[in-house]
This record gives C-alpha cells, sequence and structure tokens, in this order.
C-alpha cells in the first residue's frame, strides 16, 4: 500500500483534483482530499510540485514500424540535405548492422525544399544498403547498394524512380517488404521491446497498435499479441489488424480490425493523394480513393457483423465522408448500441460527414501532432489545399462540442509519441477557435484513449477500484495553462500500482522462443 499526497488530476465524470491517493495492491484502494483514518501510517509520496493524472494512450501507432525505425536513425530534426547526409555517414559509422534504416525525411523541413537523393546518399553511405523512409512513411529514398538487392522486385512497378533513388506507391510497398521480410523474430521482440520502453518514459501506459505491413504471415499481428499477453510491467497493447478480411482478426479472437495500409481510403497530403471533393489547389487532381463505396461498406457490414470494432483511416473530406456512409451503412444494416466504431485521422471533416459521427457515434482518434507539423507545414498545405480548405484541418472544438470522443494519437512513426505535445497542440491550434481547453485536452489523451477500446471501466481515470496505472507530471498542466504546456515533462510512469521497469532480456527471450516453437503463427 502506497499513499500519494499532492495535486492528483482524476480525470473522473467531473475533472475532480484531489489531494490524496492511495494504491493497494495494484488498485486504487482511495481518492479525496481528506485521508481516512485507516491509511494513517502507510507509506507516503509527497509528490510536492508535481501532479498525478492517468497513464496516457496511444491511440494509433504502427508499432513495429516504429519500432524498426526507432531502432534506426531519425532525421526529423535535421533542416537540410546536408545535416542528413551528415548523420547517415555518422549513423553508418556507429552501427554494425546489414541494412541501414533511417526515418523522417521531409522536403517541407530542409533548407533545399526537396528530399535528399540516391546520389546524396551514396557519398554517405557507400557500402551498406540504406533505406531513408519519408516522414509520412508513404515513400522512401534508397541509395546503390540497396537499389541493387531490389531493382528486380520493384523495377516493373508504379513508383520506381532510379535516378533520384525515390520510390513511391507500390514501389515503396515492396521495398518495406523486402525489409521487414530480412528481420529475425529475435530482432523484431527486442524492437518492440525497446519500443514499448521508450513509449513508457513518455508516460503512455497503452497503445492502440495497428498491425499488419508487409512482414511475412502477419508476423507482426502475431508477436504484438504474443508480447501484449506476456509483458510483465503493465503496458498495454490493443492490436488491430490492417486487414479488409475479417478473418484476420477473427482466427486470432482479436475483437478489433482496421488501421490503414490495406484499411486506409485514401493517401495524405504530403504525397497529394489524400482524396478530396474538389481539385487539390492549382491541379486537376483530386487525389485517389483506394476501394469504391461498394467495397468498404462490404467490408464494414461484414466486420460489424462479426462484432469486431472497425476503424479506417481516412486524411481527405472525399474519404471521410465515405468512410462516414459505409459505418453508416453497417449499423443501419445491423445495429450495435456500443460499438465504439471510429474514423483515424480525419484531417478534413465535412459537416454531412460530421451529423453521421454525432447520430452513430463514431469516434474520431487525431493526430493533434499533425497541427503545425514542421515535416508538413501549415505553409504547404495552404498552398495545396488553399487557405479555405486548410483553415478547416483537425477541427477539434467544433468535433468536441458536438459531442463526439475524441482521443490521440502519435501515427509513429510519423510523429514522436509526445503526449505533451498532443496536449500542447490541441490548445494552441493554428486557427485559435478550434482549441481544447487543457482539461479537455488531458481527457482526450487519457480517459477517451482508455474509453475507445471498452477499456475505462479498469483504466483512464483515477478512481476507487481502478487499476492504477499513473503518470507523474513536472507540474499541474491546469495551472501552468495553454502557453505553458510545452515546458512540461513526464518524470515517472507507474502500472499497476508500481513503478515501469524495462522489460527483462529473459521475458523477451521467453516470448521468442515461443513465437518460434509455433512458427511465428
Amino acid at each position: 500500500m502506497k499513499v500519494y499526497e499532492g495535486t492528483i488530476l482524476t480525470v473522473n465524470e467531473h475533472d475532480e483534483v484531489a489531494r490524496y491517493l492511495v494504491e493497494d495492491g495494484g488498485r486504487i484502494a482511495y481518492v479525496g482530499s481528506e485521508l481516512p483514518g485507516r491509511f494513517a501510517g502507510e507509506p507516503l509520496e509527497r509528490l510536492g510540485g508535481r501532479a498525478l493524472c492517468p497513464s496516457f494512450v496511444d491511440t494509433h501507432e504502427h508499432l513495429a514500424s516504429f519500432a524498426t525505425f526507432n531502432a534506426g536513425l531519425n532525421v526529423m530534426d535535421a533542416r537540410s540535405n546536408a545535416q542528413i547526409c551528415e548523420m547517415v555517414r555518422a549513423f553508418a559509422g556507429a552501427s554494425d548492422a546489414a541494412t541501414l534504416i533511417a526515418f523522417g525525411a521531409s522536403p517541407h523541413s530542409v533548407a533545399e525544399g526537396r528530399l535528399v537523393s540516391r546520389s546524396e546518399l551514396d557519398r554517405s553511405c557507400p557500402d551498406r544498403p540504406l533505406m531513408l523512409v519519408k516522414y509520412d512513411g508513404h515513400a522512401c529514398v534508397v541509395n546503390s547498394k540497396l537499389l541493387e538487392k531490389v531493382e528486380g522486385k520493384v523495377s516493373k512497378l508504379r513508383g520506381y524512380h532510379p535516378e533520384s533513388g525515390e520510390m513511391n506507391q507500390e514501389a515503396f510497398f515492396a521495398v518495406s517488404d523486402f525489409i521487414t521480410g530480412s528481420l529475425s523474430i529475435p530482432e523484431l521482440v527486442g524492437n518492440i521491446q525497446h519500443a514499448m520502453d521508450y513509449l513508457a518514459s513518455r508516460g503512455i501506459g497503452m497503445v492502440h497498435d495497428v498491425s499488419g505491413v508487409g512482414f511475412a504471415g502477419n508476423l507482426d499481428i502475431s508477436l504484438e499479441t504474443w508480447l501484449a499477453r506476456s509483458a510483465q510491467s503493465g503496458f498495454q497493447i490493443r492490436v488491430f489488424p490492417q486487414s479488409m478480411d475479417v478473418r484476420v482478426a477473427t482466427r486470432r479472437r482479436l475483437p478489433r480490425i482496421g488501421g490503414c495500409f490495406a484499411c486506409a481510403l485514401d493517401g495524405c497530403f504530403g504525397s497529394t493523394d489524400a482524396a478530396l471533393l474538389a481539385p487539390y489547389e492549382g491541379a486537376d487532381d483530386s487525389g485517389v480513393l483506394y476501394y469504391t463505396d461498394e467495397q468498404v461498406i462490404d467490408f464494414c457490414r461484414t466486420a460489424n457483423r462479426a462484432g469486431l470494432q472497425i476503424e479506417m483511416h481516412a486524411i481527405g473530406d472525399a474519404a471521410f465522408d465515405q468512410a462516414c456512409r459505409a459505418l453508416a451503412a453497417a449499423l443501419d444494416d445491423f445495429p450495435r448500441n456500443d460499438h465504439r466504431h471510429g474514423i483515424i485521422h480525419a484531417c478534413l471533416p465535412t459537416t454531412e460527414g460530421l451529423d453521421i459521427c454525432e447520430r452513430y457515434h463514431i469516434q474520431l482518434p487525431m493526430q493533434t501532432s499533425f497541427i503545425d507539423w514542421p515535416q508538413e507545414p501549415d505553409s504547404y498545405l495552404e498552398r495545396v489545399l488553399g487557405p479555405k480548405r486548410a483553415s478547416r484541418l483537425n477541427p477539434l472544438r467544433t468535433m468536441w462540442d458536438r459531442g463526439i470522443v475524441l482521443s490521440a494519437g502519435s501515427d509513429a512513426p510519423c510523429t514522436d509519441p509526445d503526449p505533451i505535445l498532443w496536449m500542447q497542440r490541441a490548445c494552441n491550434h493554428s486557427n485559435p477557435a478550434e482549441s481544447l481547453t487543457v482539461r479537455e485536452a488531458l481527457r482526450m489523451c487519457t480517459y477517451n484513449g482508455a474509453w475507445a477500446t471498452f477499456d475505462e471501466r479498469d483504466r483512464g481515470s483515477l478512481e476507487a477500484g481502478k487499476l492504477a496505472d499513473m503518470a507523474i507530471l513536472s507540474a499541474n498542466p491546469y495551472e501552468v495553462g495553454p502557453a505553458g504546456l510545452g515546458n512540461l515533462r513526464v518524470e515517472g510512469l507507474i502500472l499497476g500500482g508500481r513503478p515501469y521497469e524495462p522489460q527483462r532480456q529473459g521475458v523477451v527471450a521467453a516470448v521468442t522462443r515461443g513465437m518460434l516453437a509455433r512458427g511465428g503463427r
């Protein structure tokens, strides 16, 4: 048993702030303003100027991809291609990996205003294969050594650009499949565990993982399901198989399905293939809808009738409307009172689509990190969408006031999993009228995330009877206000009443042996 004294942000129904929290056997025994006598004399931790809040939930993350890229080189902070090349040179010199992986290149955040080229990467890394993935996860640049290995697989595919080394569309997916197929099970397990440790350092105790990204036999889905069951730290993984084949979920007895990749209804703004109702600014192209309405409705009806929770990627307004129509059709076909179906990203929603979300109780896992995103800045979005349409992006306040449940996710590896940043961006929207309050932002990042996968009975708020899953913040976010959120820090994570500790290698080895014994199924 342990007593915490200080600022306790409960995020309960009334957003109460308590003075005391008592943890006993991994659960919360008491929360309130006065400490009952029966707890007197128990070990006491005074928070001082710090604050205790529910642990954070990342409601949209590509865990296997993030784990793979997090083990490599992140170049998101580079502000020139020359700097990227220096980072690659140093990384190659320090790594003994047979194939090098880097992530985060953007033409919008570097002085040259273009992606780094194959020839530039060759000068920095001439001797080993290297893949540098674009920030949005929809393209990459390869050096000559990697091109030699994959040329036979990609040379006849769309998106093959050997001169620059850029691979997009089908060529990118083929290169990605080659890279993921070269990773061993122990390497994957170790990378995923290190990624979980990293997430925990940010105060994240649960991740909604969209899985199935090209590993043979959907190996990542199996690995993440096993890790979720085997983790000794209390860290939680909720796996969404990225498939339009309902059997991928039902055969694994998973209660949910969806994500991006196969469940993406369109592309992204960075590649100007997000599906729009009207053409991109100064162009005849309106992006791409990957499926017909009939295909999406058929998937949603089948999954809904199977009792699965559905989530789908939709960034452009045409894709958002398609997702809304399909989910509404599925629920009209087979009504369910508490389905919690969701539309991921929902960057450019329409009034008509939001009407459907409100009426059918469709929840929205948002990425507030996309607001004022250096890799895809507002100036770029205004240029490709036009100022009027760009001003409608990520309308958090409009959605919140309609009663639509919003949660927060990173879309990692596209953005760094950082709940403090999610809150800061949500409360300091580039369109001030669409900002949330600090209390709303904290709820979005905690309780709403747990609610989105039916976990609110045990997690998401600090209330008696619930699990003691808690993050320690350097200060009270309610007091620092929107302007001070950027200075807030996560100082600790407690899961099931215990301070989070990185997973022991013995546990990782046990999961690996279990997977190998079952052939990776």
